[in-house]
């Protein structure tokens, strides 16, 4: 059975969205680019009322996604979770991802690349931790590897350090170097780092109030 296409109107609300009416009646909703092809007196099958809807599903996934990481670089994985959240079939998100990727829009090893560079600015933290939280992403392995390849480790604990040596500068030595020794660890940062960086830090301090 066939339906004829009597009316298009663009959404008051939504300009990017094509209200289409078969038959006199309104039948459903679809984006403008899908609906580009259809014109007022068009006949369409049950088939490709379906086929469109099916494409509408994607491209209202596609901008889903391209809004989500519009804010930040993310992971393969954070666009599927942040896909599956909104209810869309396997086959949507993995042709999402697919477009994603070929555009290098969604790019594994850049994302893992910028992460160690931000936590490094702002954040400084060790290798450990840093492996963790890529992992915690979806980021595989050998793409963590790459990132972490040049990591300054023990500049890092040392600028960390620095800034949370303000509010250790008044303890003691054993008290300082437990403190300090605890905020590193959790940082991420190897013993044999936090052994040097904590002694490092001690003399500064040290040299200072002399």
């Amino acid at each position: 059975m066939m339906a004829k296409v009597t009316g298009l109107k663009v959404q008051k609300r939504n300009k990017e969205r094509v209200n289409v009416y078969l038959d006199g009646e309104f039948a459903f909703g679809l984006s403008r680019i899908v609906a580009a092809w259809l014109h007022p007196g068009q006949e369409l099958s049950a088939e490709k009322i379906a086929e469109l809807q099916a494409q509408d599903d994607i491209e209202v996934a596609l901008q889903r996604a391209l809004n989500f990481l519009s804010y930040r670089p993310r992971s393969e994985k954070e666009v599927r979770q942040n896909l599956k959240k909104h209810n869309y079939d396997q086959a949507v998100i993995d042709e999402i991802i697919e477009r994603l990727v070929r555009g290098r829009l969604v790019d594994d090893a850049y994302f893992a690349e910028l992460w160690v560079e931000n936590r490094s600015e702002f954040r400084p933290r060790g290798s450990r931790m840093l492996r963790v939280e890529l992992r915690q992403k979806g980021v595989p392995d050998r793409m963590i590897e790459q990132a972490l390849s040049n990591l300054d480790e023990l500049n890092l604990a040392i600028k960390a350090a620095q800034k949370k040596s303000h509010r250790f500068k008044n303890l003691e030595q054993d008290e300082f170097r437990k403190k300090m020794y605890g905020f590193l660890a959790r940082r991420g940062f190897h013993y044999e780092v936090i052994a040097e960086v904590v002694a490092t830090i001690w003399e500064e301090i040290s040299s200072e109030s002399e």
